[in-house]
């Protein structure tokens, strides 16, 4: 076992300065560190505790919600507010790991979660350009089932594994930031990269920085929102593809619509073309057949793992579907 110091922040400051030590972490929940660190994928030298801060879950003057970054899963899933008025919120993390677990993460732990990828793990008898820069990538030609197939490149098709990303990522939450030189906020859809040639480099922020909460903003038409996970068990299993989306209609016409995906990219992928595709059209499965096309027509298989392009487009029309009424029509697409 790496040695390691541990010390319970205080406060967002004394974590940060804590946190700007080289090879220093922060701990939350631990519900994907201590994996981590088990398997020596982490060897940090400082762990400050930081689940004591910022547990809050408040309501905005605008109707938004700010959540602090140390609320854990099930306070944000059982909240009142979330539950009514961002219900794909709440039924993501619902459907994420298990009930122990969920107890335990927190928002911020489940954001900056690391892959699950079965070759990153292996670090006794795989190649992983995510654990050992320029090493090779064992699952491009090995057993890839699970992997990418939007935003992959040849360095890592690695998948993010988080369900409630892919709901934050359709709501438009932003995320907030501390560091040394003061604060900023982040579209969560920035906050996570596409692995191009540096897969190790998964998020953008900056050395020590520190997560202290999640916006979700005022977004009436998330009431109509819903989040499909398919996997291959019904429970404690990573999304093979899963939808998050939230629509609002003027008579039968998609006034506006939020959709983002998981198990398919390095990154909740939040599906900018389909949105863009659908908005002014009359919300029928045709046209939602039409939108999922145009989202997936850049996706690349692996030797496994093709059936999730036409598994995603088929969860895109039920899911719109589902929210839409056309449940049937979304069926026979």
């Amino acid at each position: 076992m790496n040695p390691f110091s541990y010390t319970r922040a205080a406060s967002a400051i004394e974590a940060i300065e804590l946190g700007a030590r080289p090879q220093a972490k922060y701990l939350g929940g631990g519900t994907n560190l201590v994996d981590l660190l088990r398997e020596t994928l982490e060897r940090p030298t400082a762990l400050i505790d930081v689940s004591g801060l910022s547990s809050s879950i408040e309501e905005l003057s605008d109707g938004g919600i700010l959540i602090g970054a140390s609320a854990t899963n099930t306070a944000i899933a059982e909240h009142r507010v979330i539950r009514t008025r961002y219900p794909m919120l709440t039924r993501a993390i619902a459907a994420g790991a298990s009930a122990q677990i969920r107890n335990m993460a927190t928002a911020a732990g489940n954001i900056l979660q690391r892959t699950r990828c079965t070759y990153f793990y292996d670090n006794a008898g795989s190649r992983c350009n995510k654990r050992s820069p320029g090493q090779g990538c064992d699952a491009m030609d090995g057993f890839n089932r699970n992997h990418a197939v939007l935003g992959a490149s040849m360095s890592c098709v690695a998948t993010h594994p988080s369900d409630m990303c892919v709901a934050l990522a359709a709501l438009g939450a932003v995320v907030h930031l501390q560091n040394r030189g003061g604060k900023r906020v982040l579209p969560l859809t920035d906050l996570h990269r596409l692995p191009e040639d540096h897969p190790g480099e998964e998020t953008t922020l900056m050395s020590g920085e520190l997560i202290t909460a999640i916006e979700l903003p005022a977004l009436p038409m998330a009431a109509r929102s819903t989040y499909r996970k398919i996997r291959d068990r019904s429970s404690y299993a990573f999304a093979l593809v899963s939808v998050a989306a939230a629509i609002e209609l003027e008579g039968d016409v998609v006034k506006d619509v939020r959709i983002a995906l998981g198990g398919v990219a390095h990154k909740p992928w939040r599906a900018w073309r389909a949105e863009e595709s659908l908005r002014g059209r009359v919300a029928s499965a045709e046209n939602f057949c039409a939108a999922a096309e145009a989202e997936l027509a850049e996706a690349r298989a692996l030797r496994d793992n093709g059936f999730k392009i036409h598994l995603a487009s088929r969860a895109i029309v039920a899911v719109l579907s589902a929210l839409t009424g056309e449940e049937s029509m979304g069926a026979r697409a």
